[in-house]
């Protein structure tokens, strides 16, 4: 019977989708009767279609210019889709590589009293913004978007560039159809490459094409005709989504000369890679000696002899003096002198100062380029794979990363933008190597939790803290700016119905030292009195009610980000009268080696219970094969968190 239904889904998809007009204004009342998508329901909007067409047409005294046509038609479902009715479009700005923006047309549709409603894009629906000297951000919002509206727009985007944008296959929604081509000159060759980590894989044909006009030469081709790809959606722990897009990566290896000989060759090797990203003035440029920074860099390093101890120093330094722009590049925005002066500069501006600022006192610094976790992972020899640079300091075997961007990222903490595979450390044009800069250290939270019950069957008690490393600094993170009032309210939130008061947070502003958080608290249902017994958690507010893991099967790695552990020791005040009926049992159990593990200790001691619990993630990636066993090995720590106490009248 379920073999029956899936066919006979398939055979009405395939009839609706081949039933479609694509061109561009013919959209049909069918599309607009249309309450949820035909395959997931739970889809807040989907492309109904996605066209785009990559060419490259020689100009006179320009060469080859790129023209990227984009038409796109978009269903919208609810309200959770309203996103979708703006667009943001990138282009370069600067004089060497400026991009345009031709063509913009959009209109949206509804229906009306049986009727197809058509409103056109006009000129105050489009915004444009210079996000950078390099960027510039042209949006629109299409009009009148309600739920069941459908959006359509074309636009085509002219750019000088050689390089080629990734092909991308999928969004965080359905998409009913897809029809890519791309055709470039025999002259330029690219790398092409999946991405190997995406569930979804296109099929793509290639074939050529000849053209005299202006002149004869050969067309590559290669398109991609596709219905039905799946959503993108985001799972419990999946760390950055993006890296598991279907996309195609196309960079620019080689162009050849009227001879078809090679005239240049890019990024053939990751040492060839390096070379290039050195050899650039806005980045080995800036790793030289600066007057700028001379006598202040003199003043703080005065009598220091350790290179890790000049690190963290000259690291707290810049930080004082030079704020992050939130810019991305592997090249300086500014360039080290300007921004030591201005006081502002993107990741490159800053990290390369800290490099430049170390080499300058004799230090083993280096930087260390990188793919940042929203960016993906570089499949292979690429230049625009890295987008980020941080700063490696050796001492003997031992590295110390650097990135003074942000505040709390200190002693190998770094934010978690950077935390993404491998970095390539670049000593000069001819030495580069891999390094590592997933964290090995664990990081752990210990709590202590006091519990009273008092007459009323309310309970009281005190909490106590201490966080280290990356948990020290997620908390810094999320906690730094706010008032004391909104922490405790974001304490206090999805905890059942508590009270914390007397909140002190020790070392919140020094990022090399552990925090300790200390509160009193009062909860009101906490416990379930039934006849004469009481009822109640032991972990109370602290324990995790339901395993986050829901789905059947899942297409992403659980992605806990940093090895980490999280124990707990829980004393509870056995209340006058009572004696203890039910206690749950002591456990231990593990994952897959060791990988992960659990602990719960429980046991009276005179008039107090005593717990302890703890769970160590040793591996913090637990691949996609093993998610049905980690799933149920962690409803069992679910289980055993939210296990009652039972405690009855003497």
């Amino acid at each position: 019977m379920k073999k029956t239904l899936f066919i006979i889904t398939i055979v009405l998809s395939f009839n609706f989708l081949s039933s479609q007009n694509y061109d561009f204004g013919k959209v049909s009342k069918a599309e607009l009767e249309e309450k949820y998508h035909y395959k997931d329901s739970s889809a807040s909007a989907a492309i109904l279609y996605r066209n785009e067409r990559i060419v490259f047409n020689y100009a006179e005294n320009q060469g080859f210019i790129q023209n990227r046509e984009v038409h796109e038609r978009i269903k919208i479902y609810n309200k959770d889709g309203f996103d979708w009715a703006t667009k943001k479009i990138r282009l370069l700005r600067s004089n060497s590589q400026k991009e345009t923006l031709l063509g913009l047309k959009g209109f949206s549709y509804n229906l009306e009293q049986d009727k197809i409603k058509k409103e056109k894009l006009k000129n105050d629906g489009k915004f444009e913004e210079n996000y950078n000297e390099f960027l510039k951000i042209s949006s629109f919002t299409m009009p009148n978007v309600k739920e069941g509206t459908i959006i359509e727009y074309k636009y085509t985007i002219t750019s000088p560039r050689i390089s080629i944008d990734d092909i991308i296959f999928q969004f965080s929604i359905p998409l009913n159809k897809l029809d890519i081509r791309v055709e470039t000159p025999e002259y330029y060759v690219y790398n092409k490459q999946f991405n190997l980590q995406a569930s979804y894989l296109p099929k793509i044909e290639t074939s050529y094409k000849n053209t005299t006009i202006p002149f004869s030469y050969k067309i590559d081709v290669f398109s991609v005709n596709e219905v039905d790809i799946p959503a993108l959606r985001s799972e419990a722990f999946a760390g950055n989504i993006n890296n598991y897009r279907s996309k195609l990566a196309m960079e620019l290896s080689a162009y050849l000369n009227n001879m078809k000989l090679v005239e240049k060759s890019f990024s053939s090797t990751w040492e060839e890679v390096s070379k290039t990203v050195y050899d650039n003035e806005d980045f080995g440029g800036q790793l030289g000696k600066f007057n700028v920074y001379k006598t202040d860099l003199e003043a703080i390093l005065a009598g220091v002899e350790d290179d890790f101890e000049k690190a963290l120093i000259v690291e707290s330094f810049v930080k004082s003096k030079v704020k992050w722009n939130g810019h991305y590049g592997k090249y300086a925005e500014n360039g080290v002198r300007s921004a030591y002066k201005n006081g502002e500069g993107n990741d490159a501006d800053i990290n390369l100062m800290v490099v430049s600022m170390l080499r300058s006192q004799g230090v083993n610094a280096n930087p260390v380029v990188l793919s940042t976790r929203n960016n993906g992972i570089p499949l292979f020899p690429s230049r625009e794979g890295f987008n980020y640079v941080i700063c490696s300091v050796q001492q003997n075997d031992e590295y110390l990363l650097i990135d003074a961007t942000e505040q709390f990222s200190t002693n190998n903490v770094l934010p978690l933008r950077v935390l993404n595979w491998k970095g390539r450390l670049i000593e000069d044009k001819n030495i580069s190597r891999w390094i590592n800069l997933k964290p090995s250290k664990q990081s752990s939270e210990a709590t202590m939790l006091n519990v009273k019950i008092n007459d009323d069957f309310t309970i009281t008690g005190k909490v106590a803290k201490n966080l280290s490393n990356y948990i020290a600094y997620f908390y810094r993170e999320k906690y730094a700016n706010m008032k004391v009032e909104d922490h405790i309210k974001s304490l206090e939130k999805d905890k059942g119905d508590i009270e914390i008061s007397e909140l002190n947070v020790e070392n919140f502003k020094d990022g090399a030292k552990p925090i300790k958080v200390n509160y009193e608290y009062e909860l009101t249902d906490g416990i379930d009195e039934i006849g004469d017994k009481l009822y109640f958690t032991p972990l109370l507010f602290l324990s995790t009610k339901e395993n986050p893991f829901k789905l059947e099967e899942r297409q992403y790695p659980i992605d806990f980000i940093v090895p980490n552990s999280e124990k707990y020791i829980i004393n509870i005040l056995i209340p006058e009268g009572f004696v203890v009926e039910y206690l749950p049992a002591s456990e231990a159990i593990q994952f897959k080696n060791s990988e992960v593990k659990f602990s719960y200790l429980a046991q009276q001691n005179g008039n107090y219970l005593q717990l302890k619990t703890q769970l160590d993630i040793v591996n913090p990636l637990i691949l996609p094969k093993d998610y049905k066993d980690f799933k149920a090995f962690y409803s069992k720590i679910v289980e055993k968190q939210t296990e009652q106490i039972i405690l009855t009248k003497s």
